[in-house]
């Protein structure tokens, strides 16, 4: 169905696929100006590090839907009035979220695998090679000489199978030397690629893809692309309004008061230097269908490895709301020895307030109401669970 701007948009809850969006006319919060800069800035290999369920995935799906020219998407979004080829390259799409890796390297390899068939039968292409990596690097060059054109790589939580193993060391150990191999054809194969994004929580320096991709562009703290995930202030004025009247019929109170309070709830978040904060997707999303102001975000699941972490590390939780990290802390993430500050703000449970630029030194805190009242009060229980009431 092509896309009809007068039709009523609806909310694309659980909706990552940009197509889908567009041709199912639901709101969409137009990012292309951003994505523009990035891909007309240089070419090369890029990552990107949001929290989980912030819109990496949409992300990823609109820049697959640009390399393989899908113009007609476009139209009415900032984009299809800016300089651009529309050329179609092939484009290969891995992601590595929707599994649980606890289940064996096995899982792993048939996620690759699968992922790689599926792109593989897009580009009307035959899968070669045995193993993961050599199933990859064929694939690249196979695309290649049948389009004469270079390959976008777009891989998905490239660290899912290693957060998800990350107390399991043995397994996780498994888990690093086949991405290790399978993430170095990135190396290998660049004179074929054009283009190449990864997006996780974290940035594992381990995994020996930011070490050996020494052009790898780290670009999560980029003020440039502060807002190229999440919802701005303007965004959601705009592009929610008929959603925003709805809520207020409903919840009734003044316009003014309610505003200041989904900003209190679901705001906050702040990726750069710059004090540009933006709104978690999908809390917003959550609380425009239910029309109730409740902890979506933090409900749909917490990592039970920070926890650890915070007790490990004997981190004051008091203090918690006023961390201060230097800027080269969030570029040293080793996997045998995860410090919890950092690793708390990539995964969304703080983010930045302030920036020195002198020091370049970042204080961290809680983005929001939502977070702060439950991640705090989730680690008082566990620091001082409430005794279980004597029977008599």
């Amino acid at each position: 169905m092509p896309y009809n701007k007068a039709m009523k948009r609806r909310l694309p809850i659980g909706i990552q696929d940009f197509a889908k969006i567009r041709e199912g006319n639901y709101v969409y919060a137009d990012k292309t100006v951003c994505i523009h800069r990035l891909l007309t800035g240089s070419e090369g290999a890029f990552f990107l590090s949001r929290p989980r369920r912030f819109g990496k995935s949409l992300l990823c799906s609109t820049l697959g839907a640009i390399f393989e020219g899908r113009r007609e998407l476009f139209k009415g979004l900032a984009i299809d009035a800016l300089e651009w080829d529309w050329k179609k390259y092939p484009v290969i799409r891995i992601d590595l979220n929707p599994v649980n890796y606890t289940e064996g390297i096995t899982t792993l390899k048939e996620t690759i695998r699968d992922a790689l068939e599926d792109s593989a039968t897009n580009l009307g292409l035959s899968l070669r090679g045995k193993m993961p990596s050599s199933q990859f690097i064929n694939l690249i060059r196979d695309a290649h000489r049948k389009y004469g054109e270079r390959v976008a790589v777009i891989i998905d939580e490239y660290d899912k199978p290693l957060l998800s193993t990350i107390n399991m060391e043995k397994l996780r150990d498994k888990m690093r030397k086949e991405l290790k191999g399978f993430y170095g054809v990135l190396k290998t194969a660049d004179a074929q690629l054009k283009f190449v994004f990864l997006t996780g929580v974290t940035k594992f320096s381990h995994v020996s893809i930011f070490s050996d991709l020494n052009h790898l562009d780290d670009i999560t703290l980029y003020p440039d692309y502060a807002a190229i995930c999440g919802i701005t202030q303007e965004e959601l004025e705009n592009d929610f309004a008929s959603q925003i009247e709805s809520a207020l019929k409903e919840i009734g109170g003044d316009r003014k008061d309610y505003l200041e309070r989904l900003r209190r709830s679901y705001n906050g978040y702040r990726f750069s230097k710059k004090p540009l904060k933006v709104y978690n997707p999908f809390g917003l999303l959550n609380h425009f269908k239910e029309k109730e102001f409740a902890s979506y975000w933090y409900d749909s699941g917490t990592p039970t490895f920070l926890v650890k972490l915070i007790i490990e590390q004997k981190i004051n939780i008091v203090e918690l709301g006023n961390l201060r990290v230097r800027r080269e802390d969030f570029r040293k993430y080793d996997i045998e020895n995860m410090r919890a500050a950092p690793l708390l703000y990539q995964s969304g449970y703080l983010t930045i307030v302030d920036y020195d630029d002198a020091r370049s030194r970042f204080t961290l805190d809680y983005p929001n109401d939502e977070v702060r009242s439950c991640f705090a009060g989730s680690l008082l229980e566990l620091y001082a669970p409430v005794p279980e009431p004597i029977s008599r």
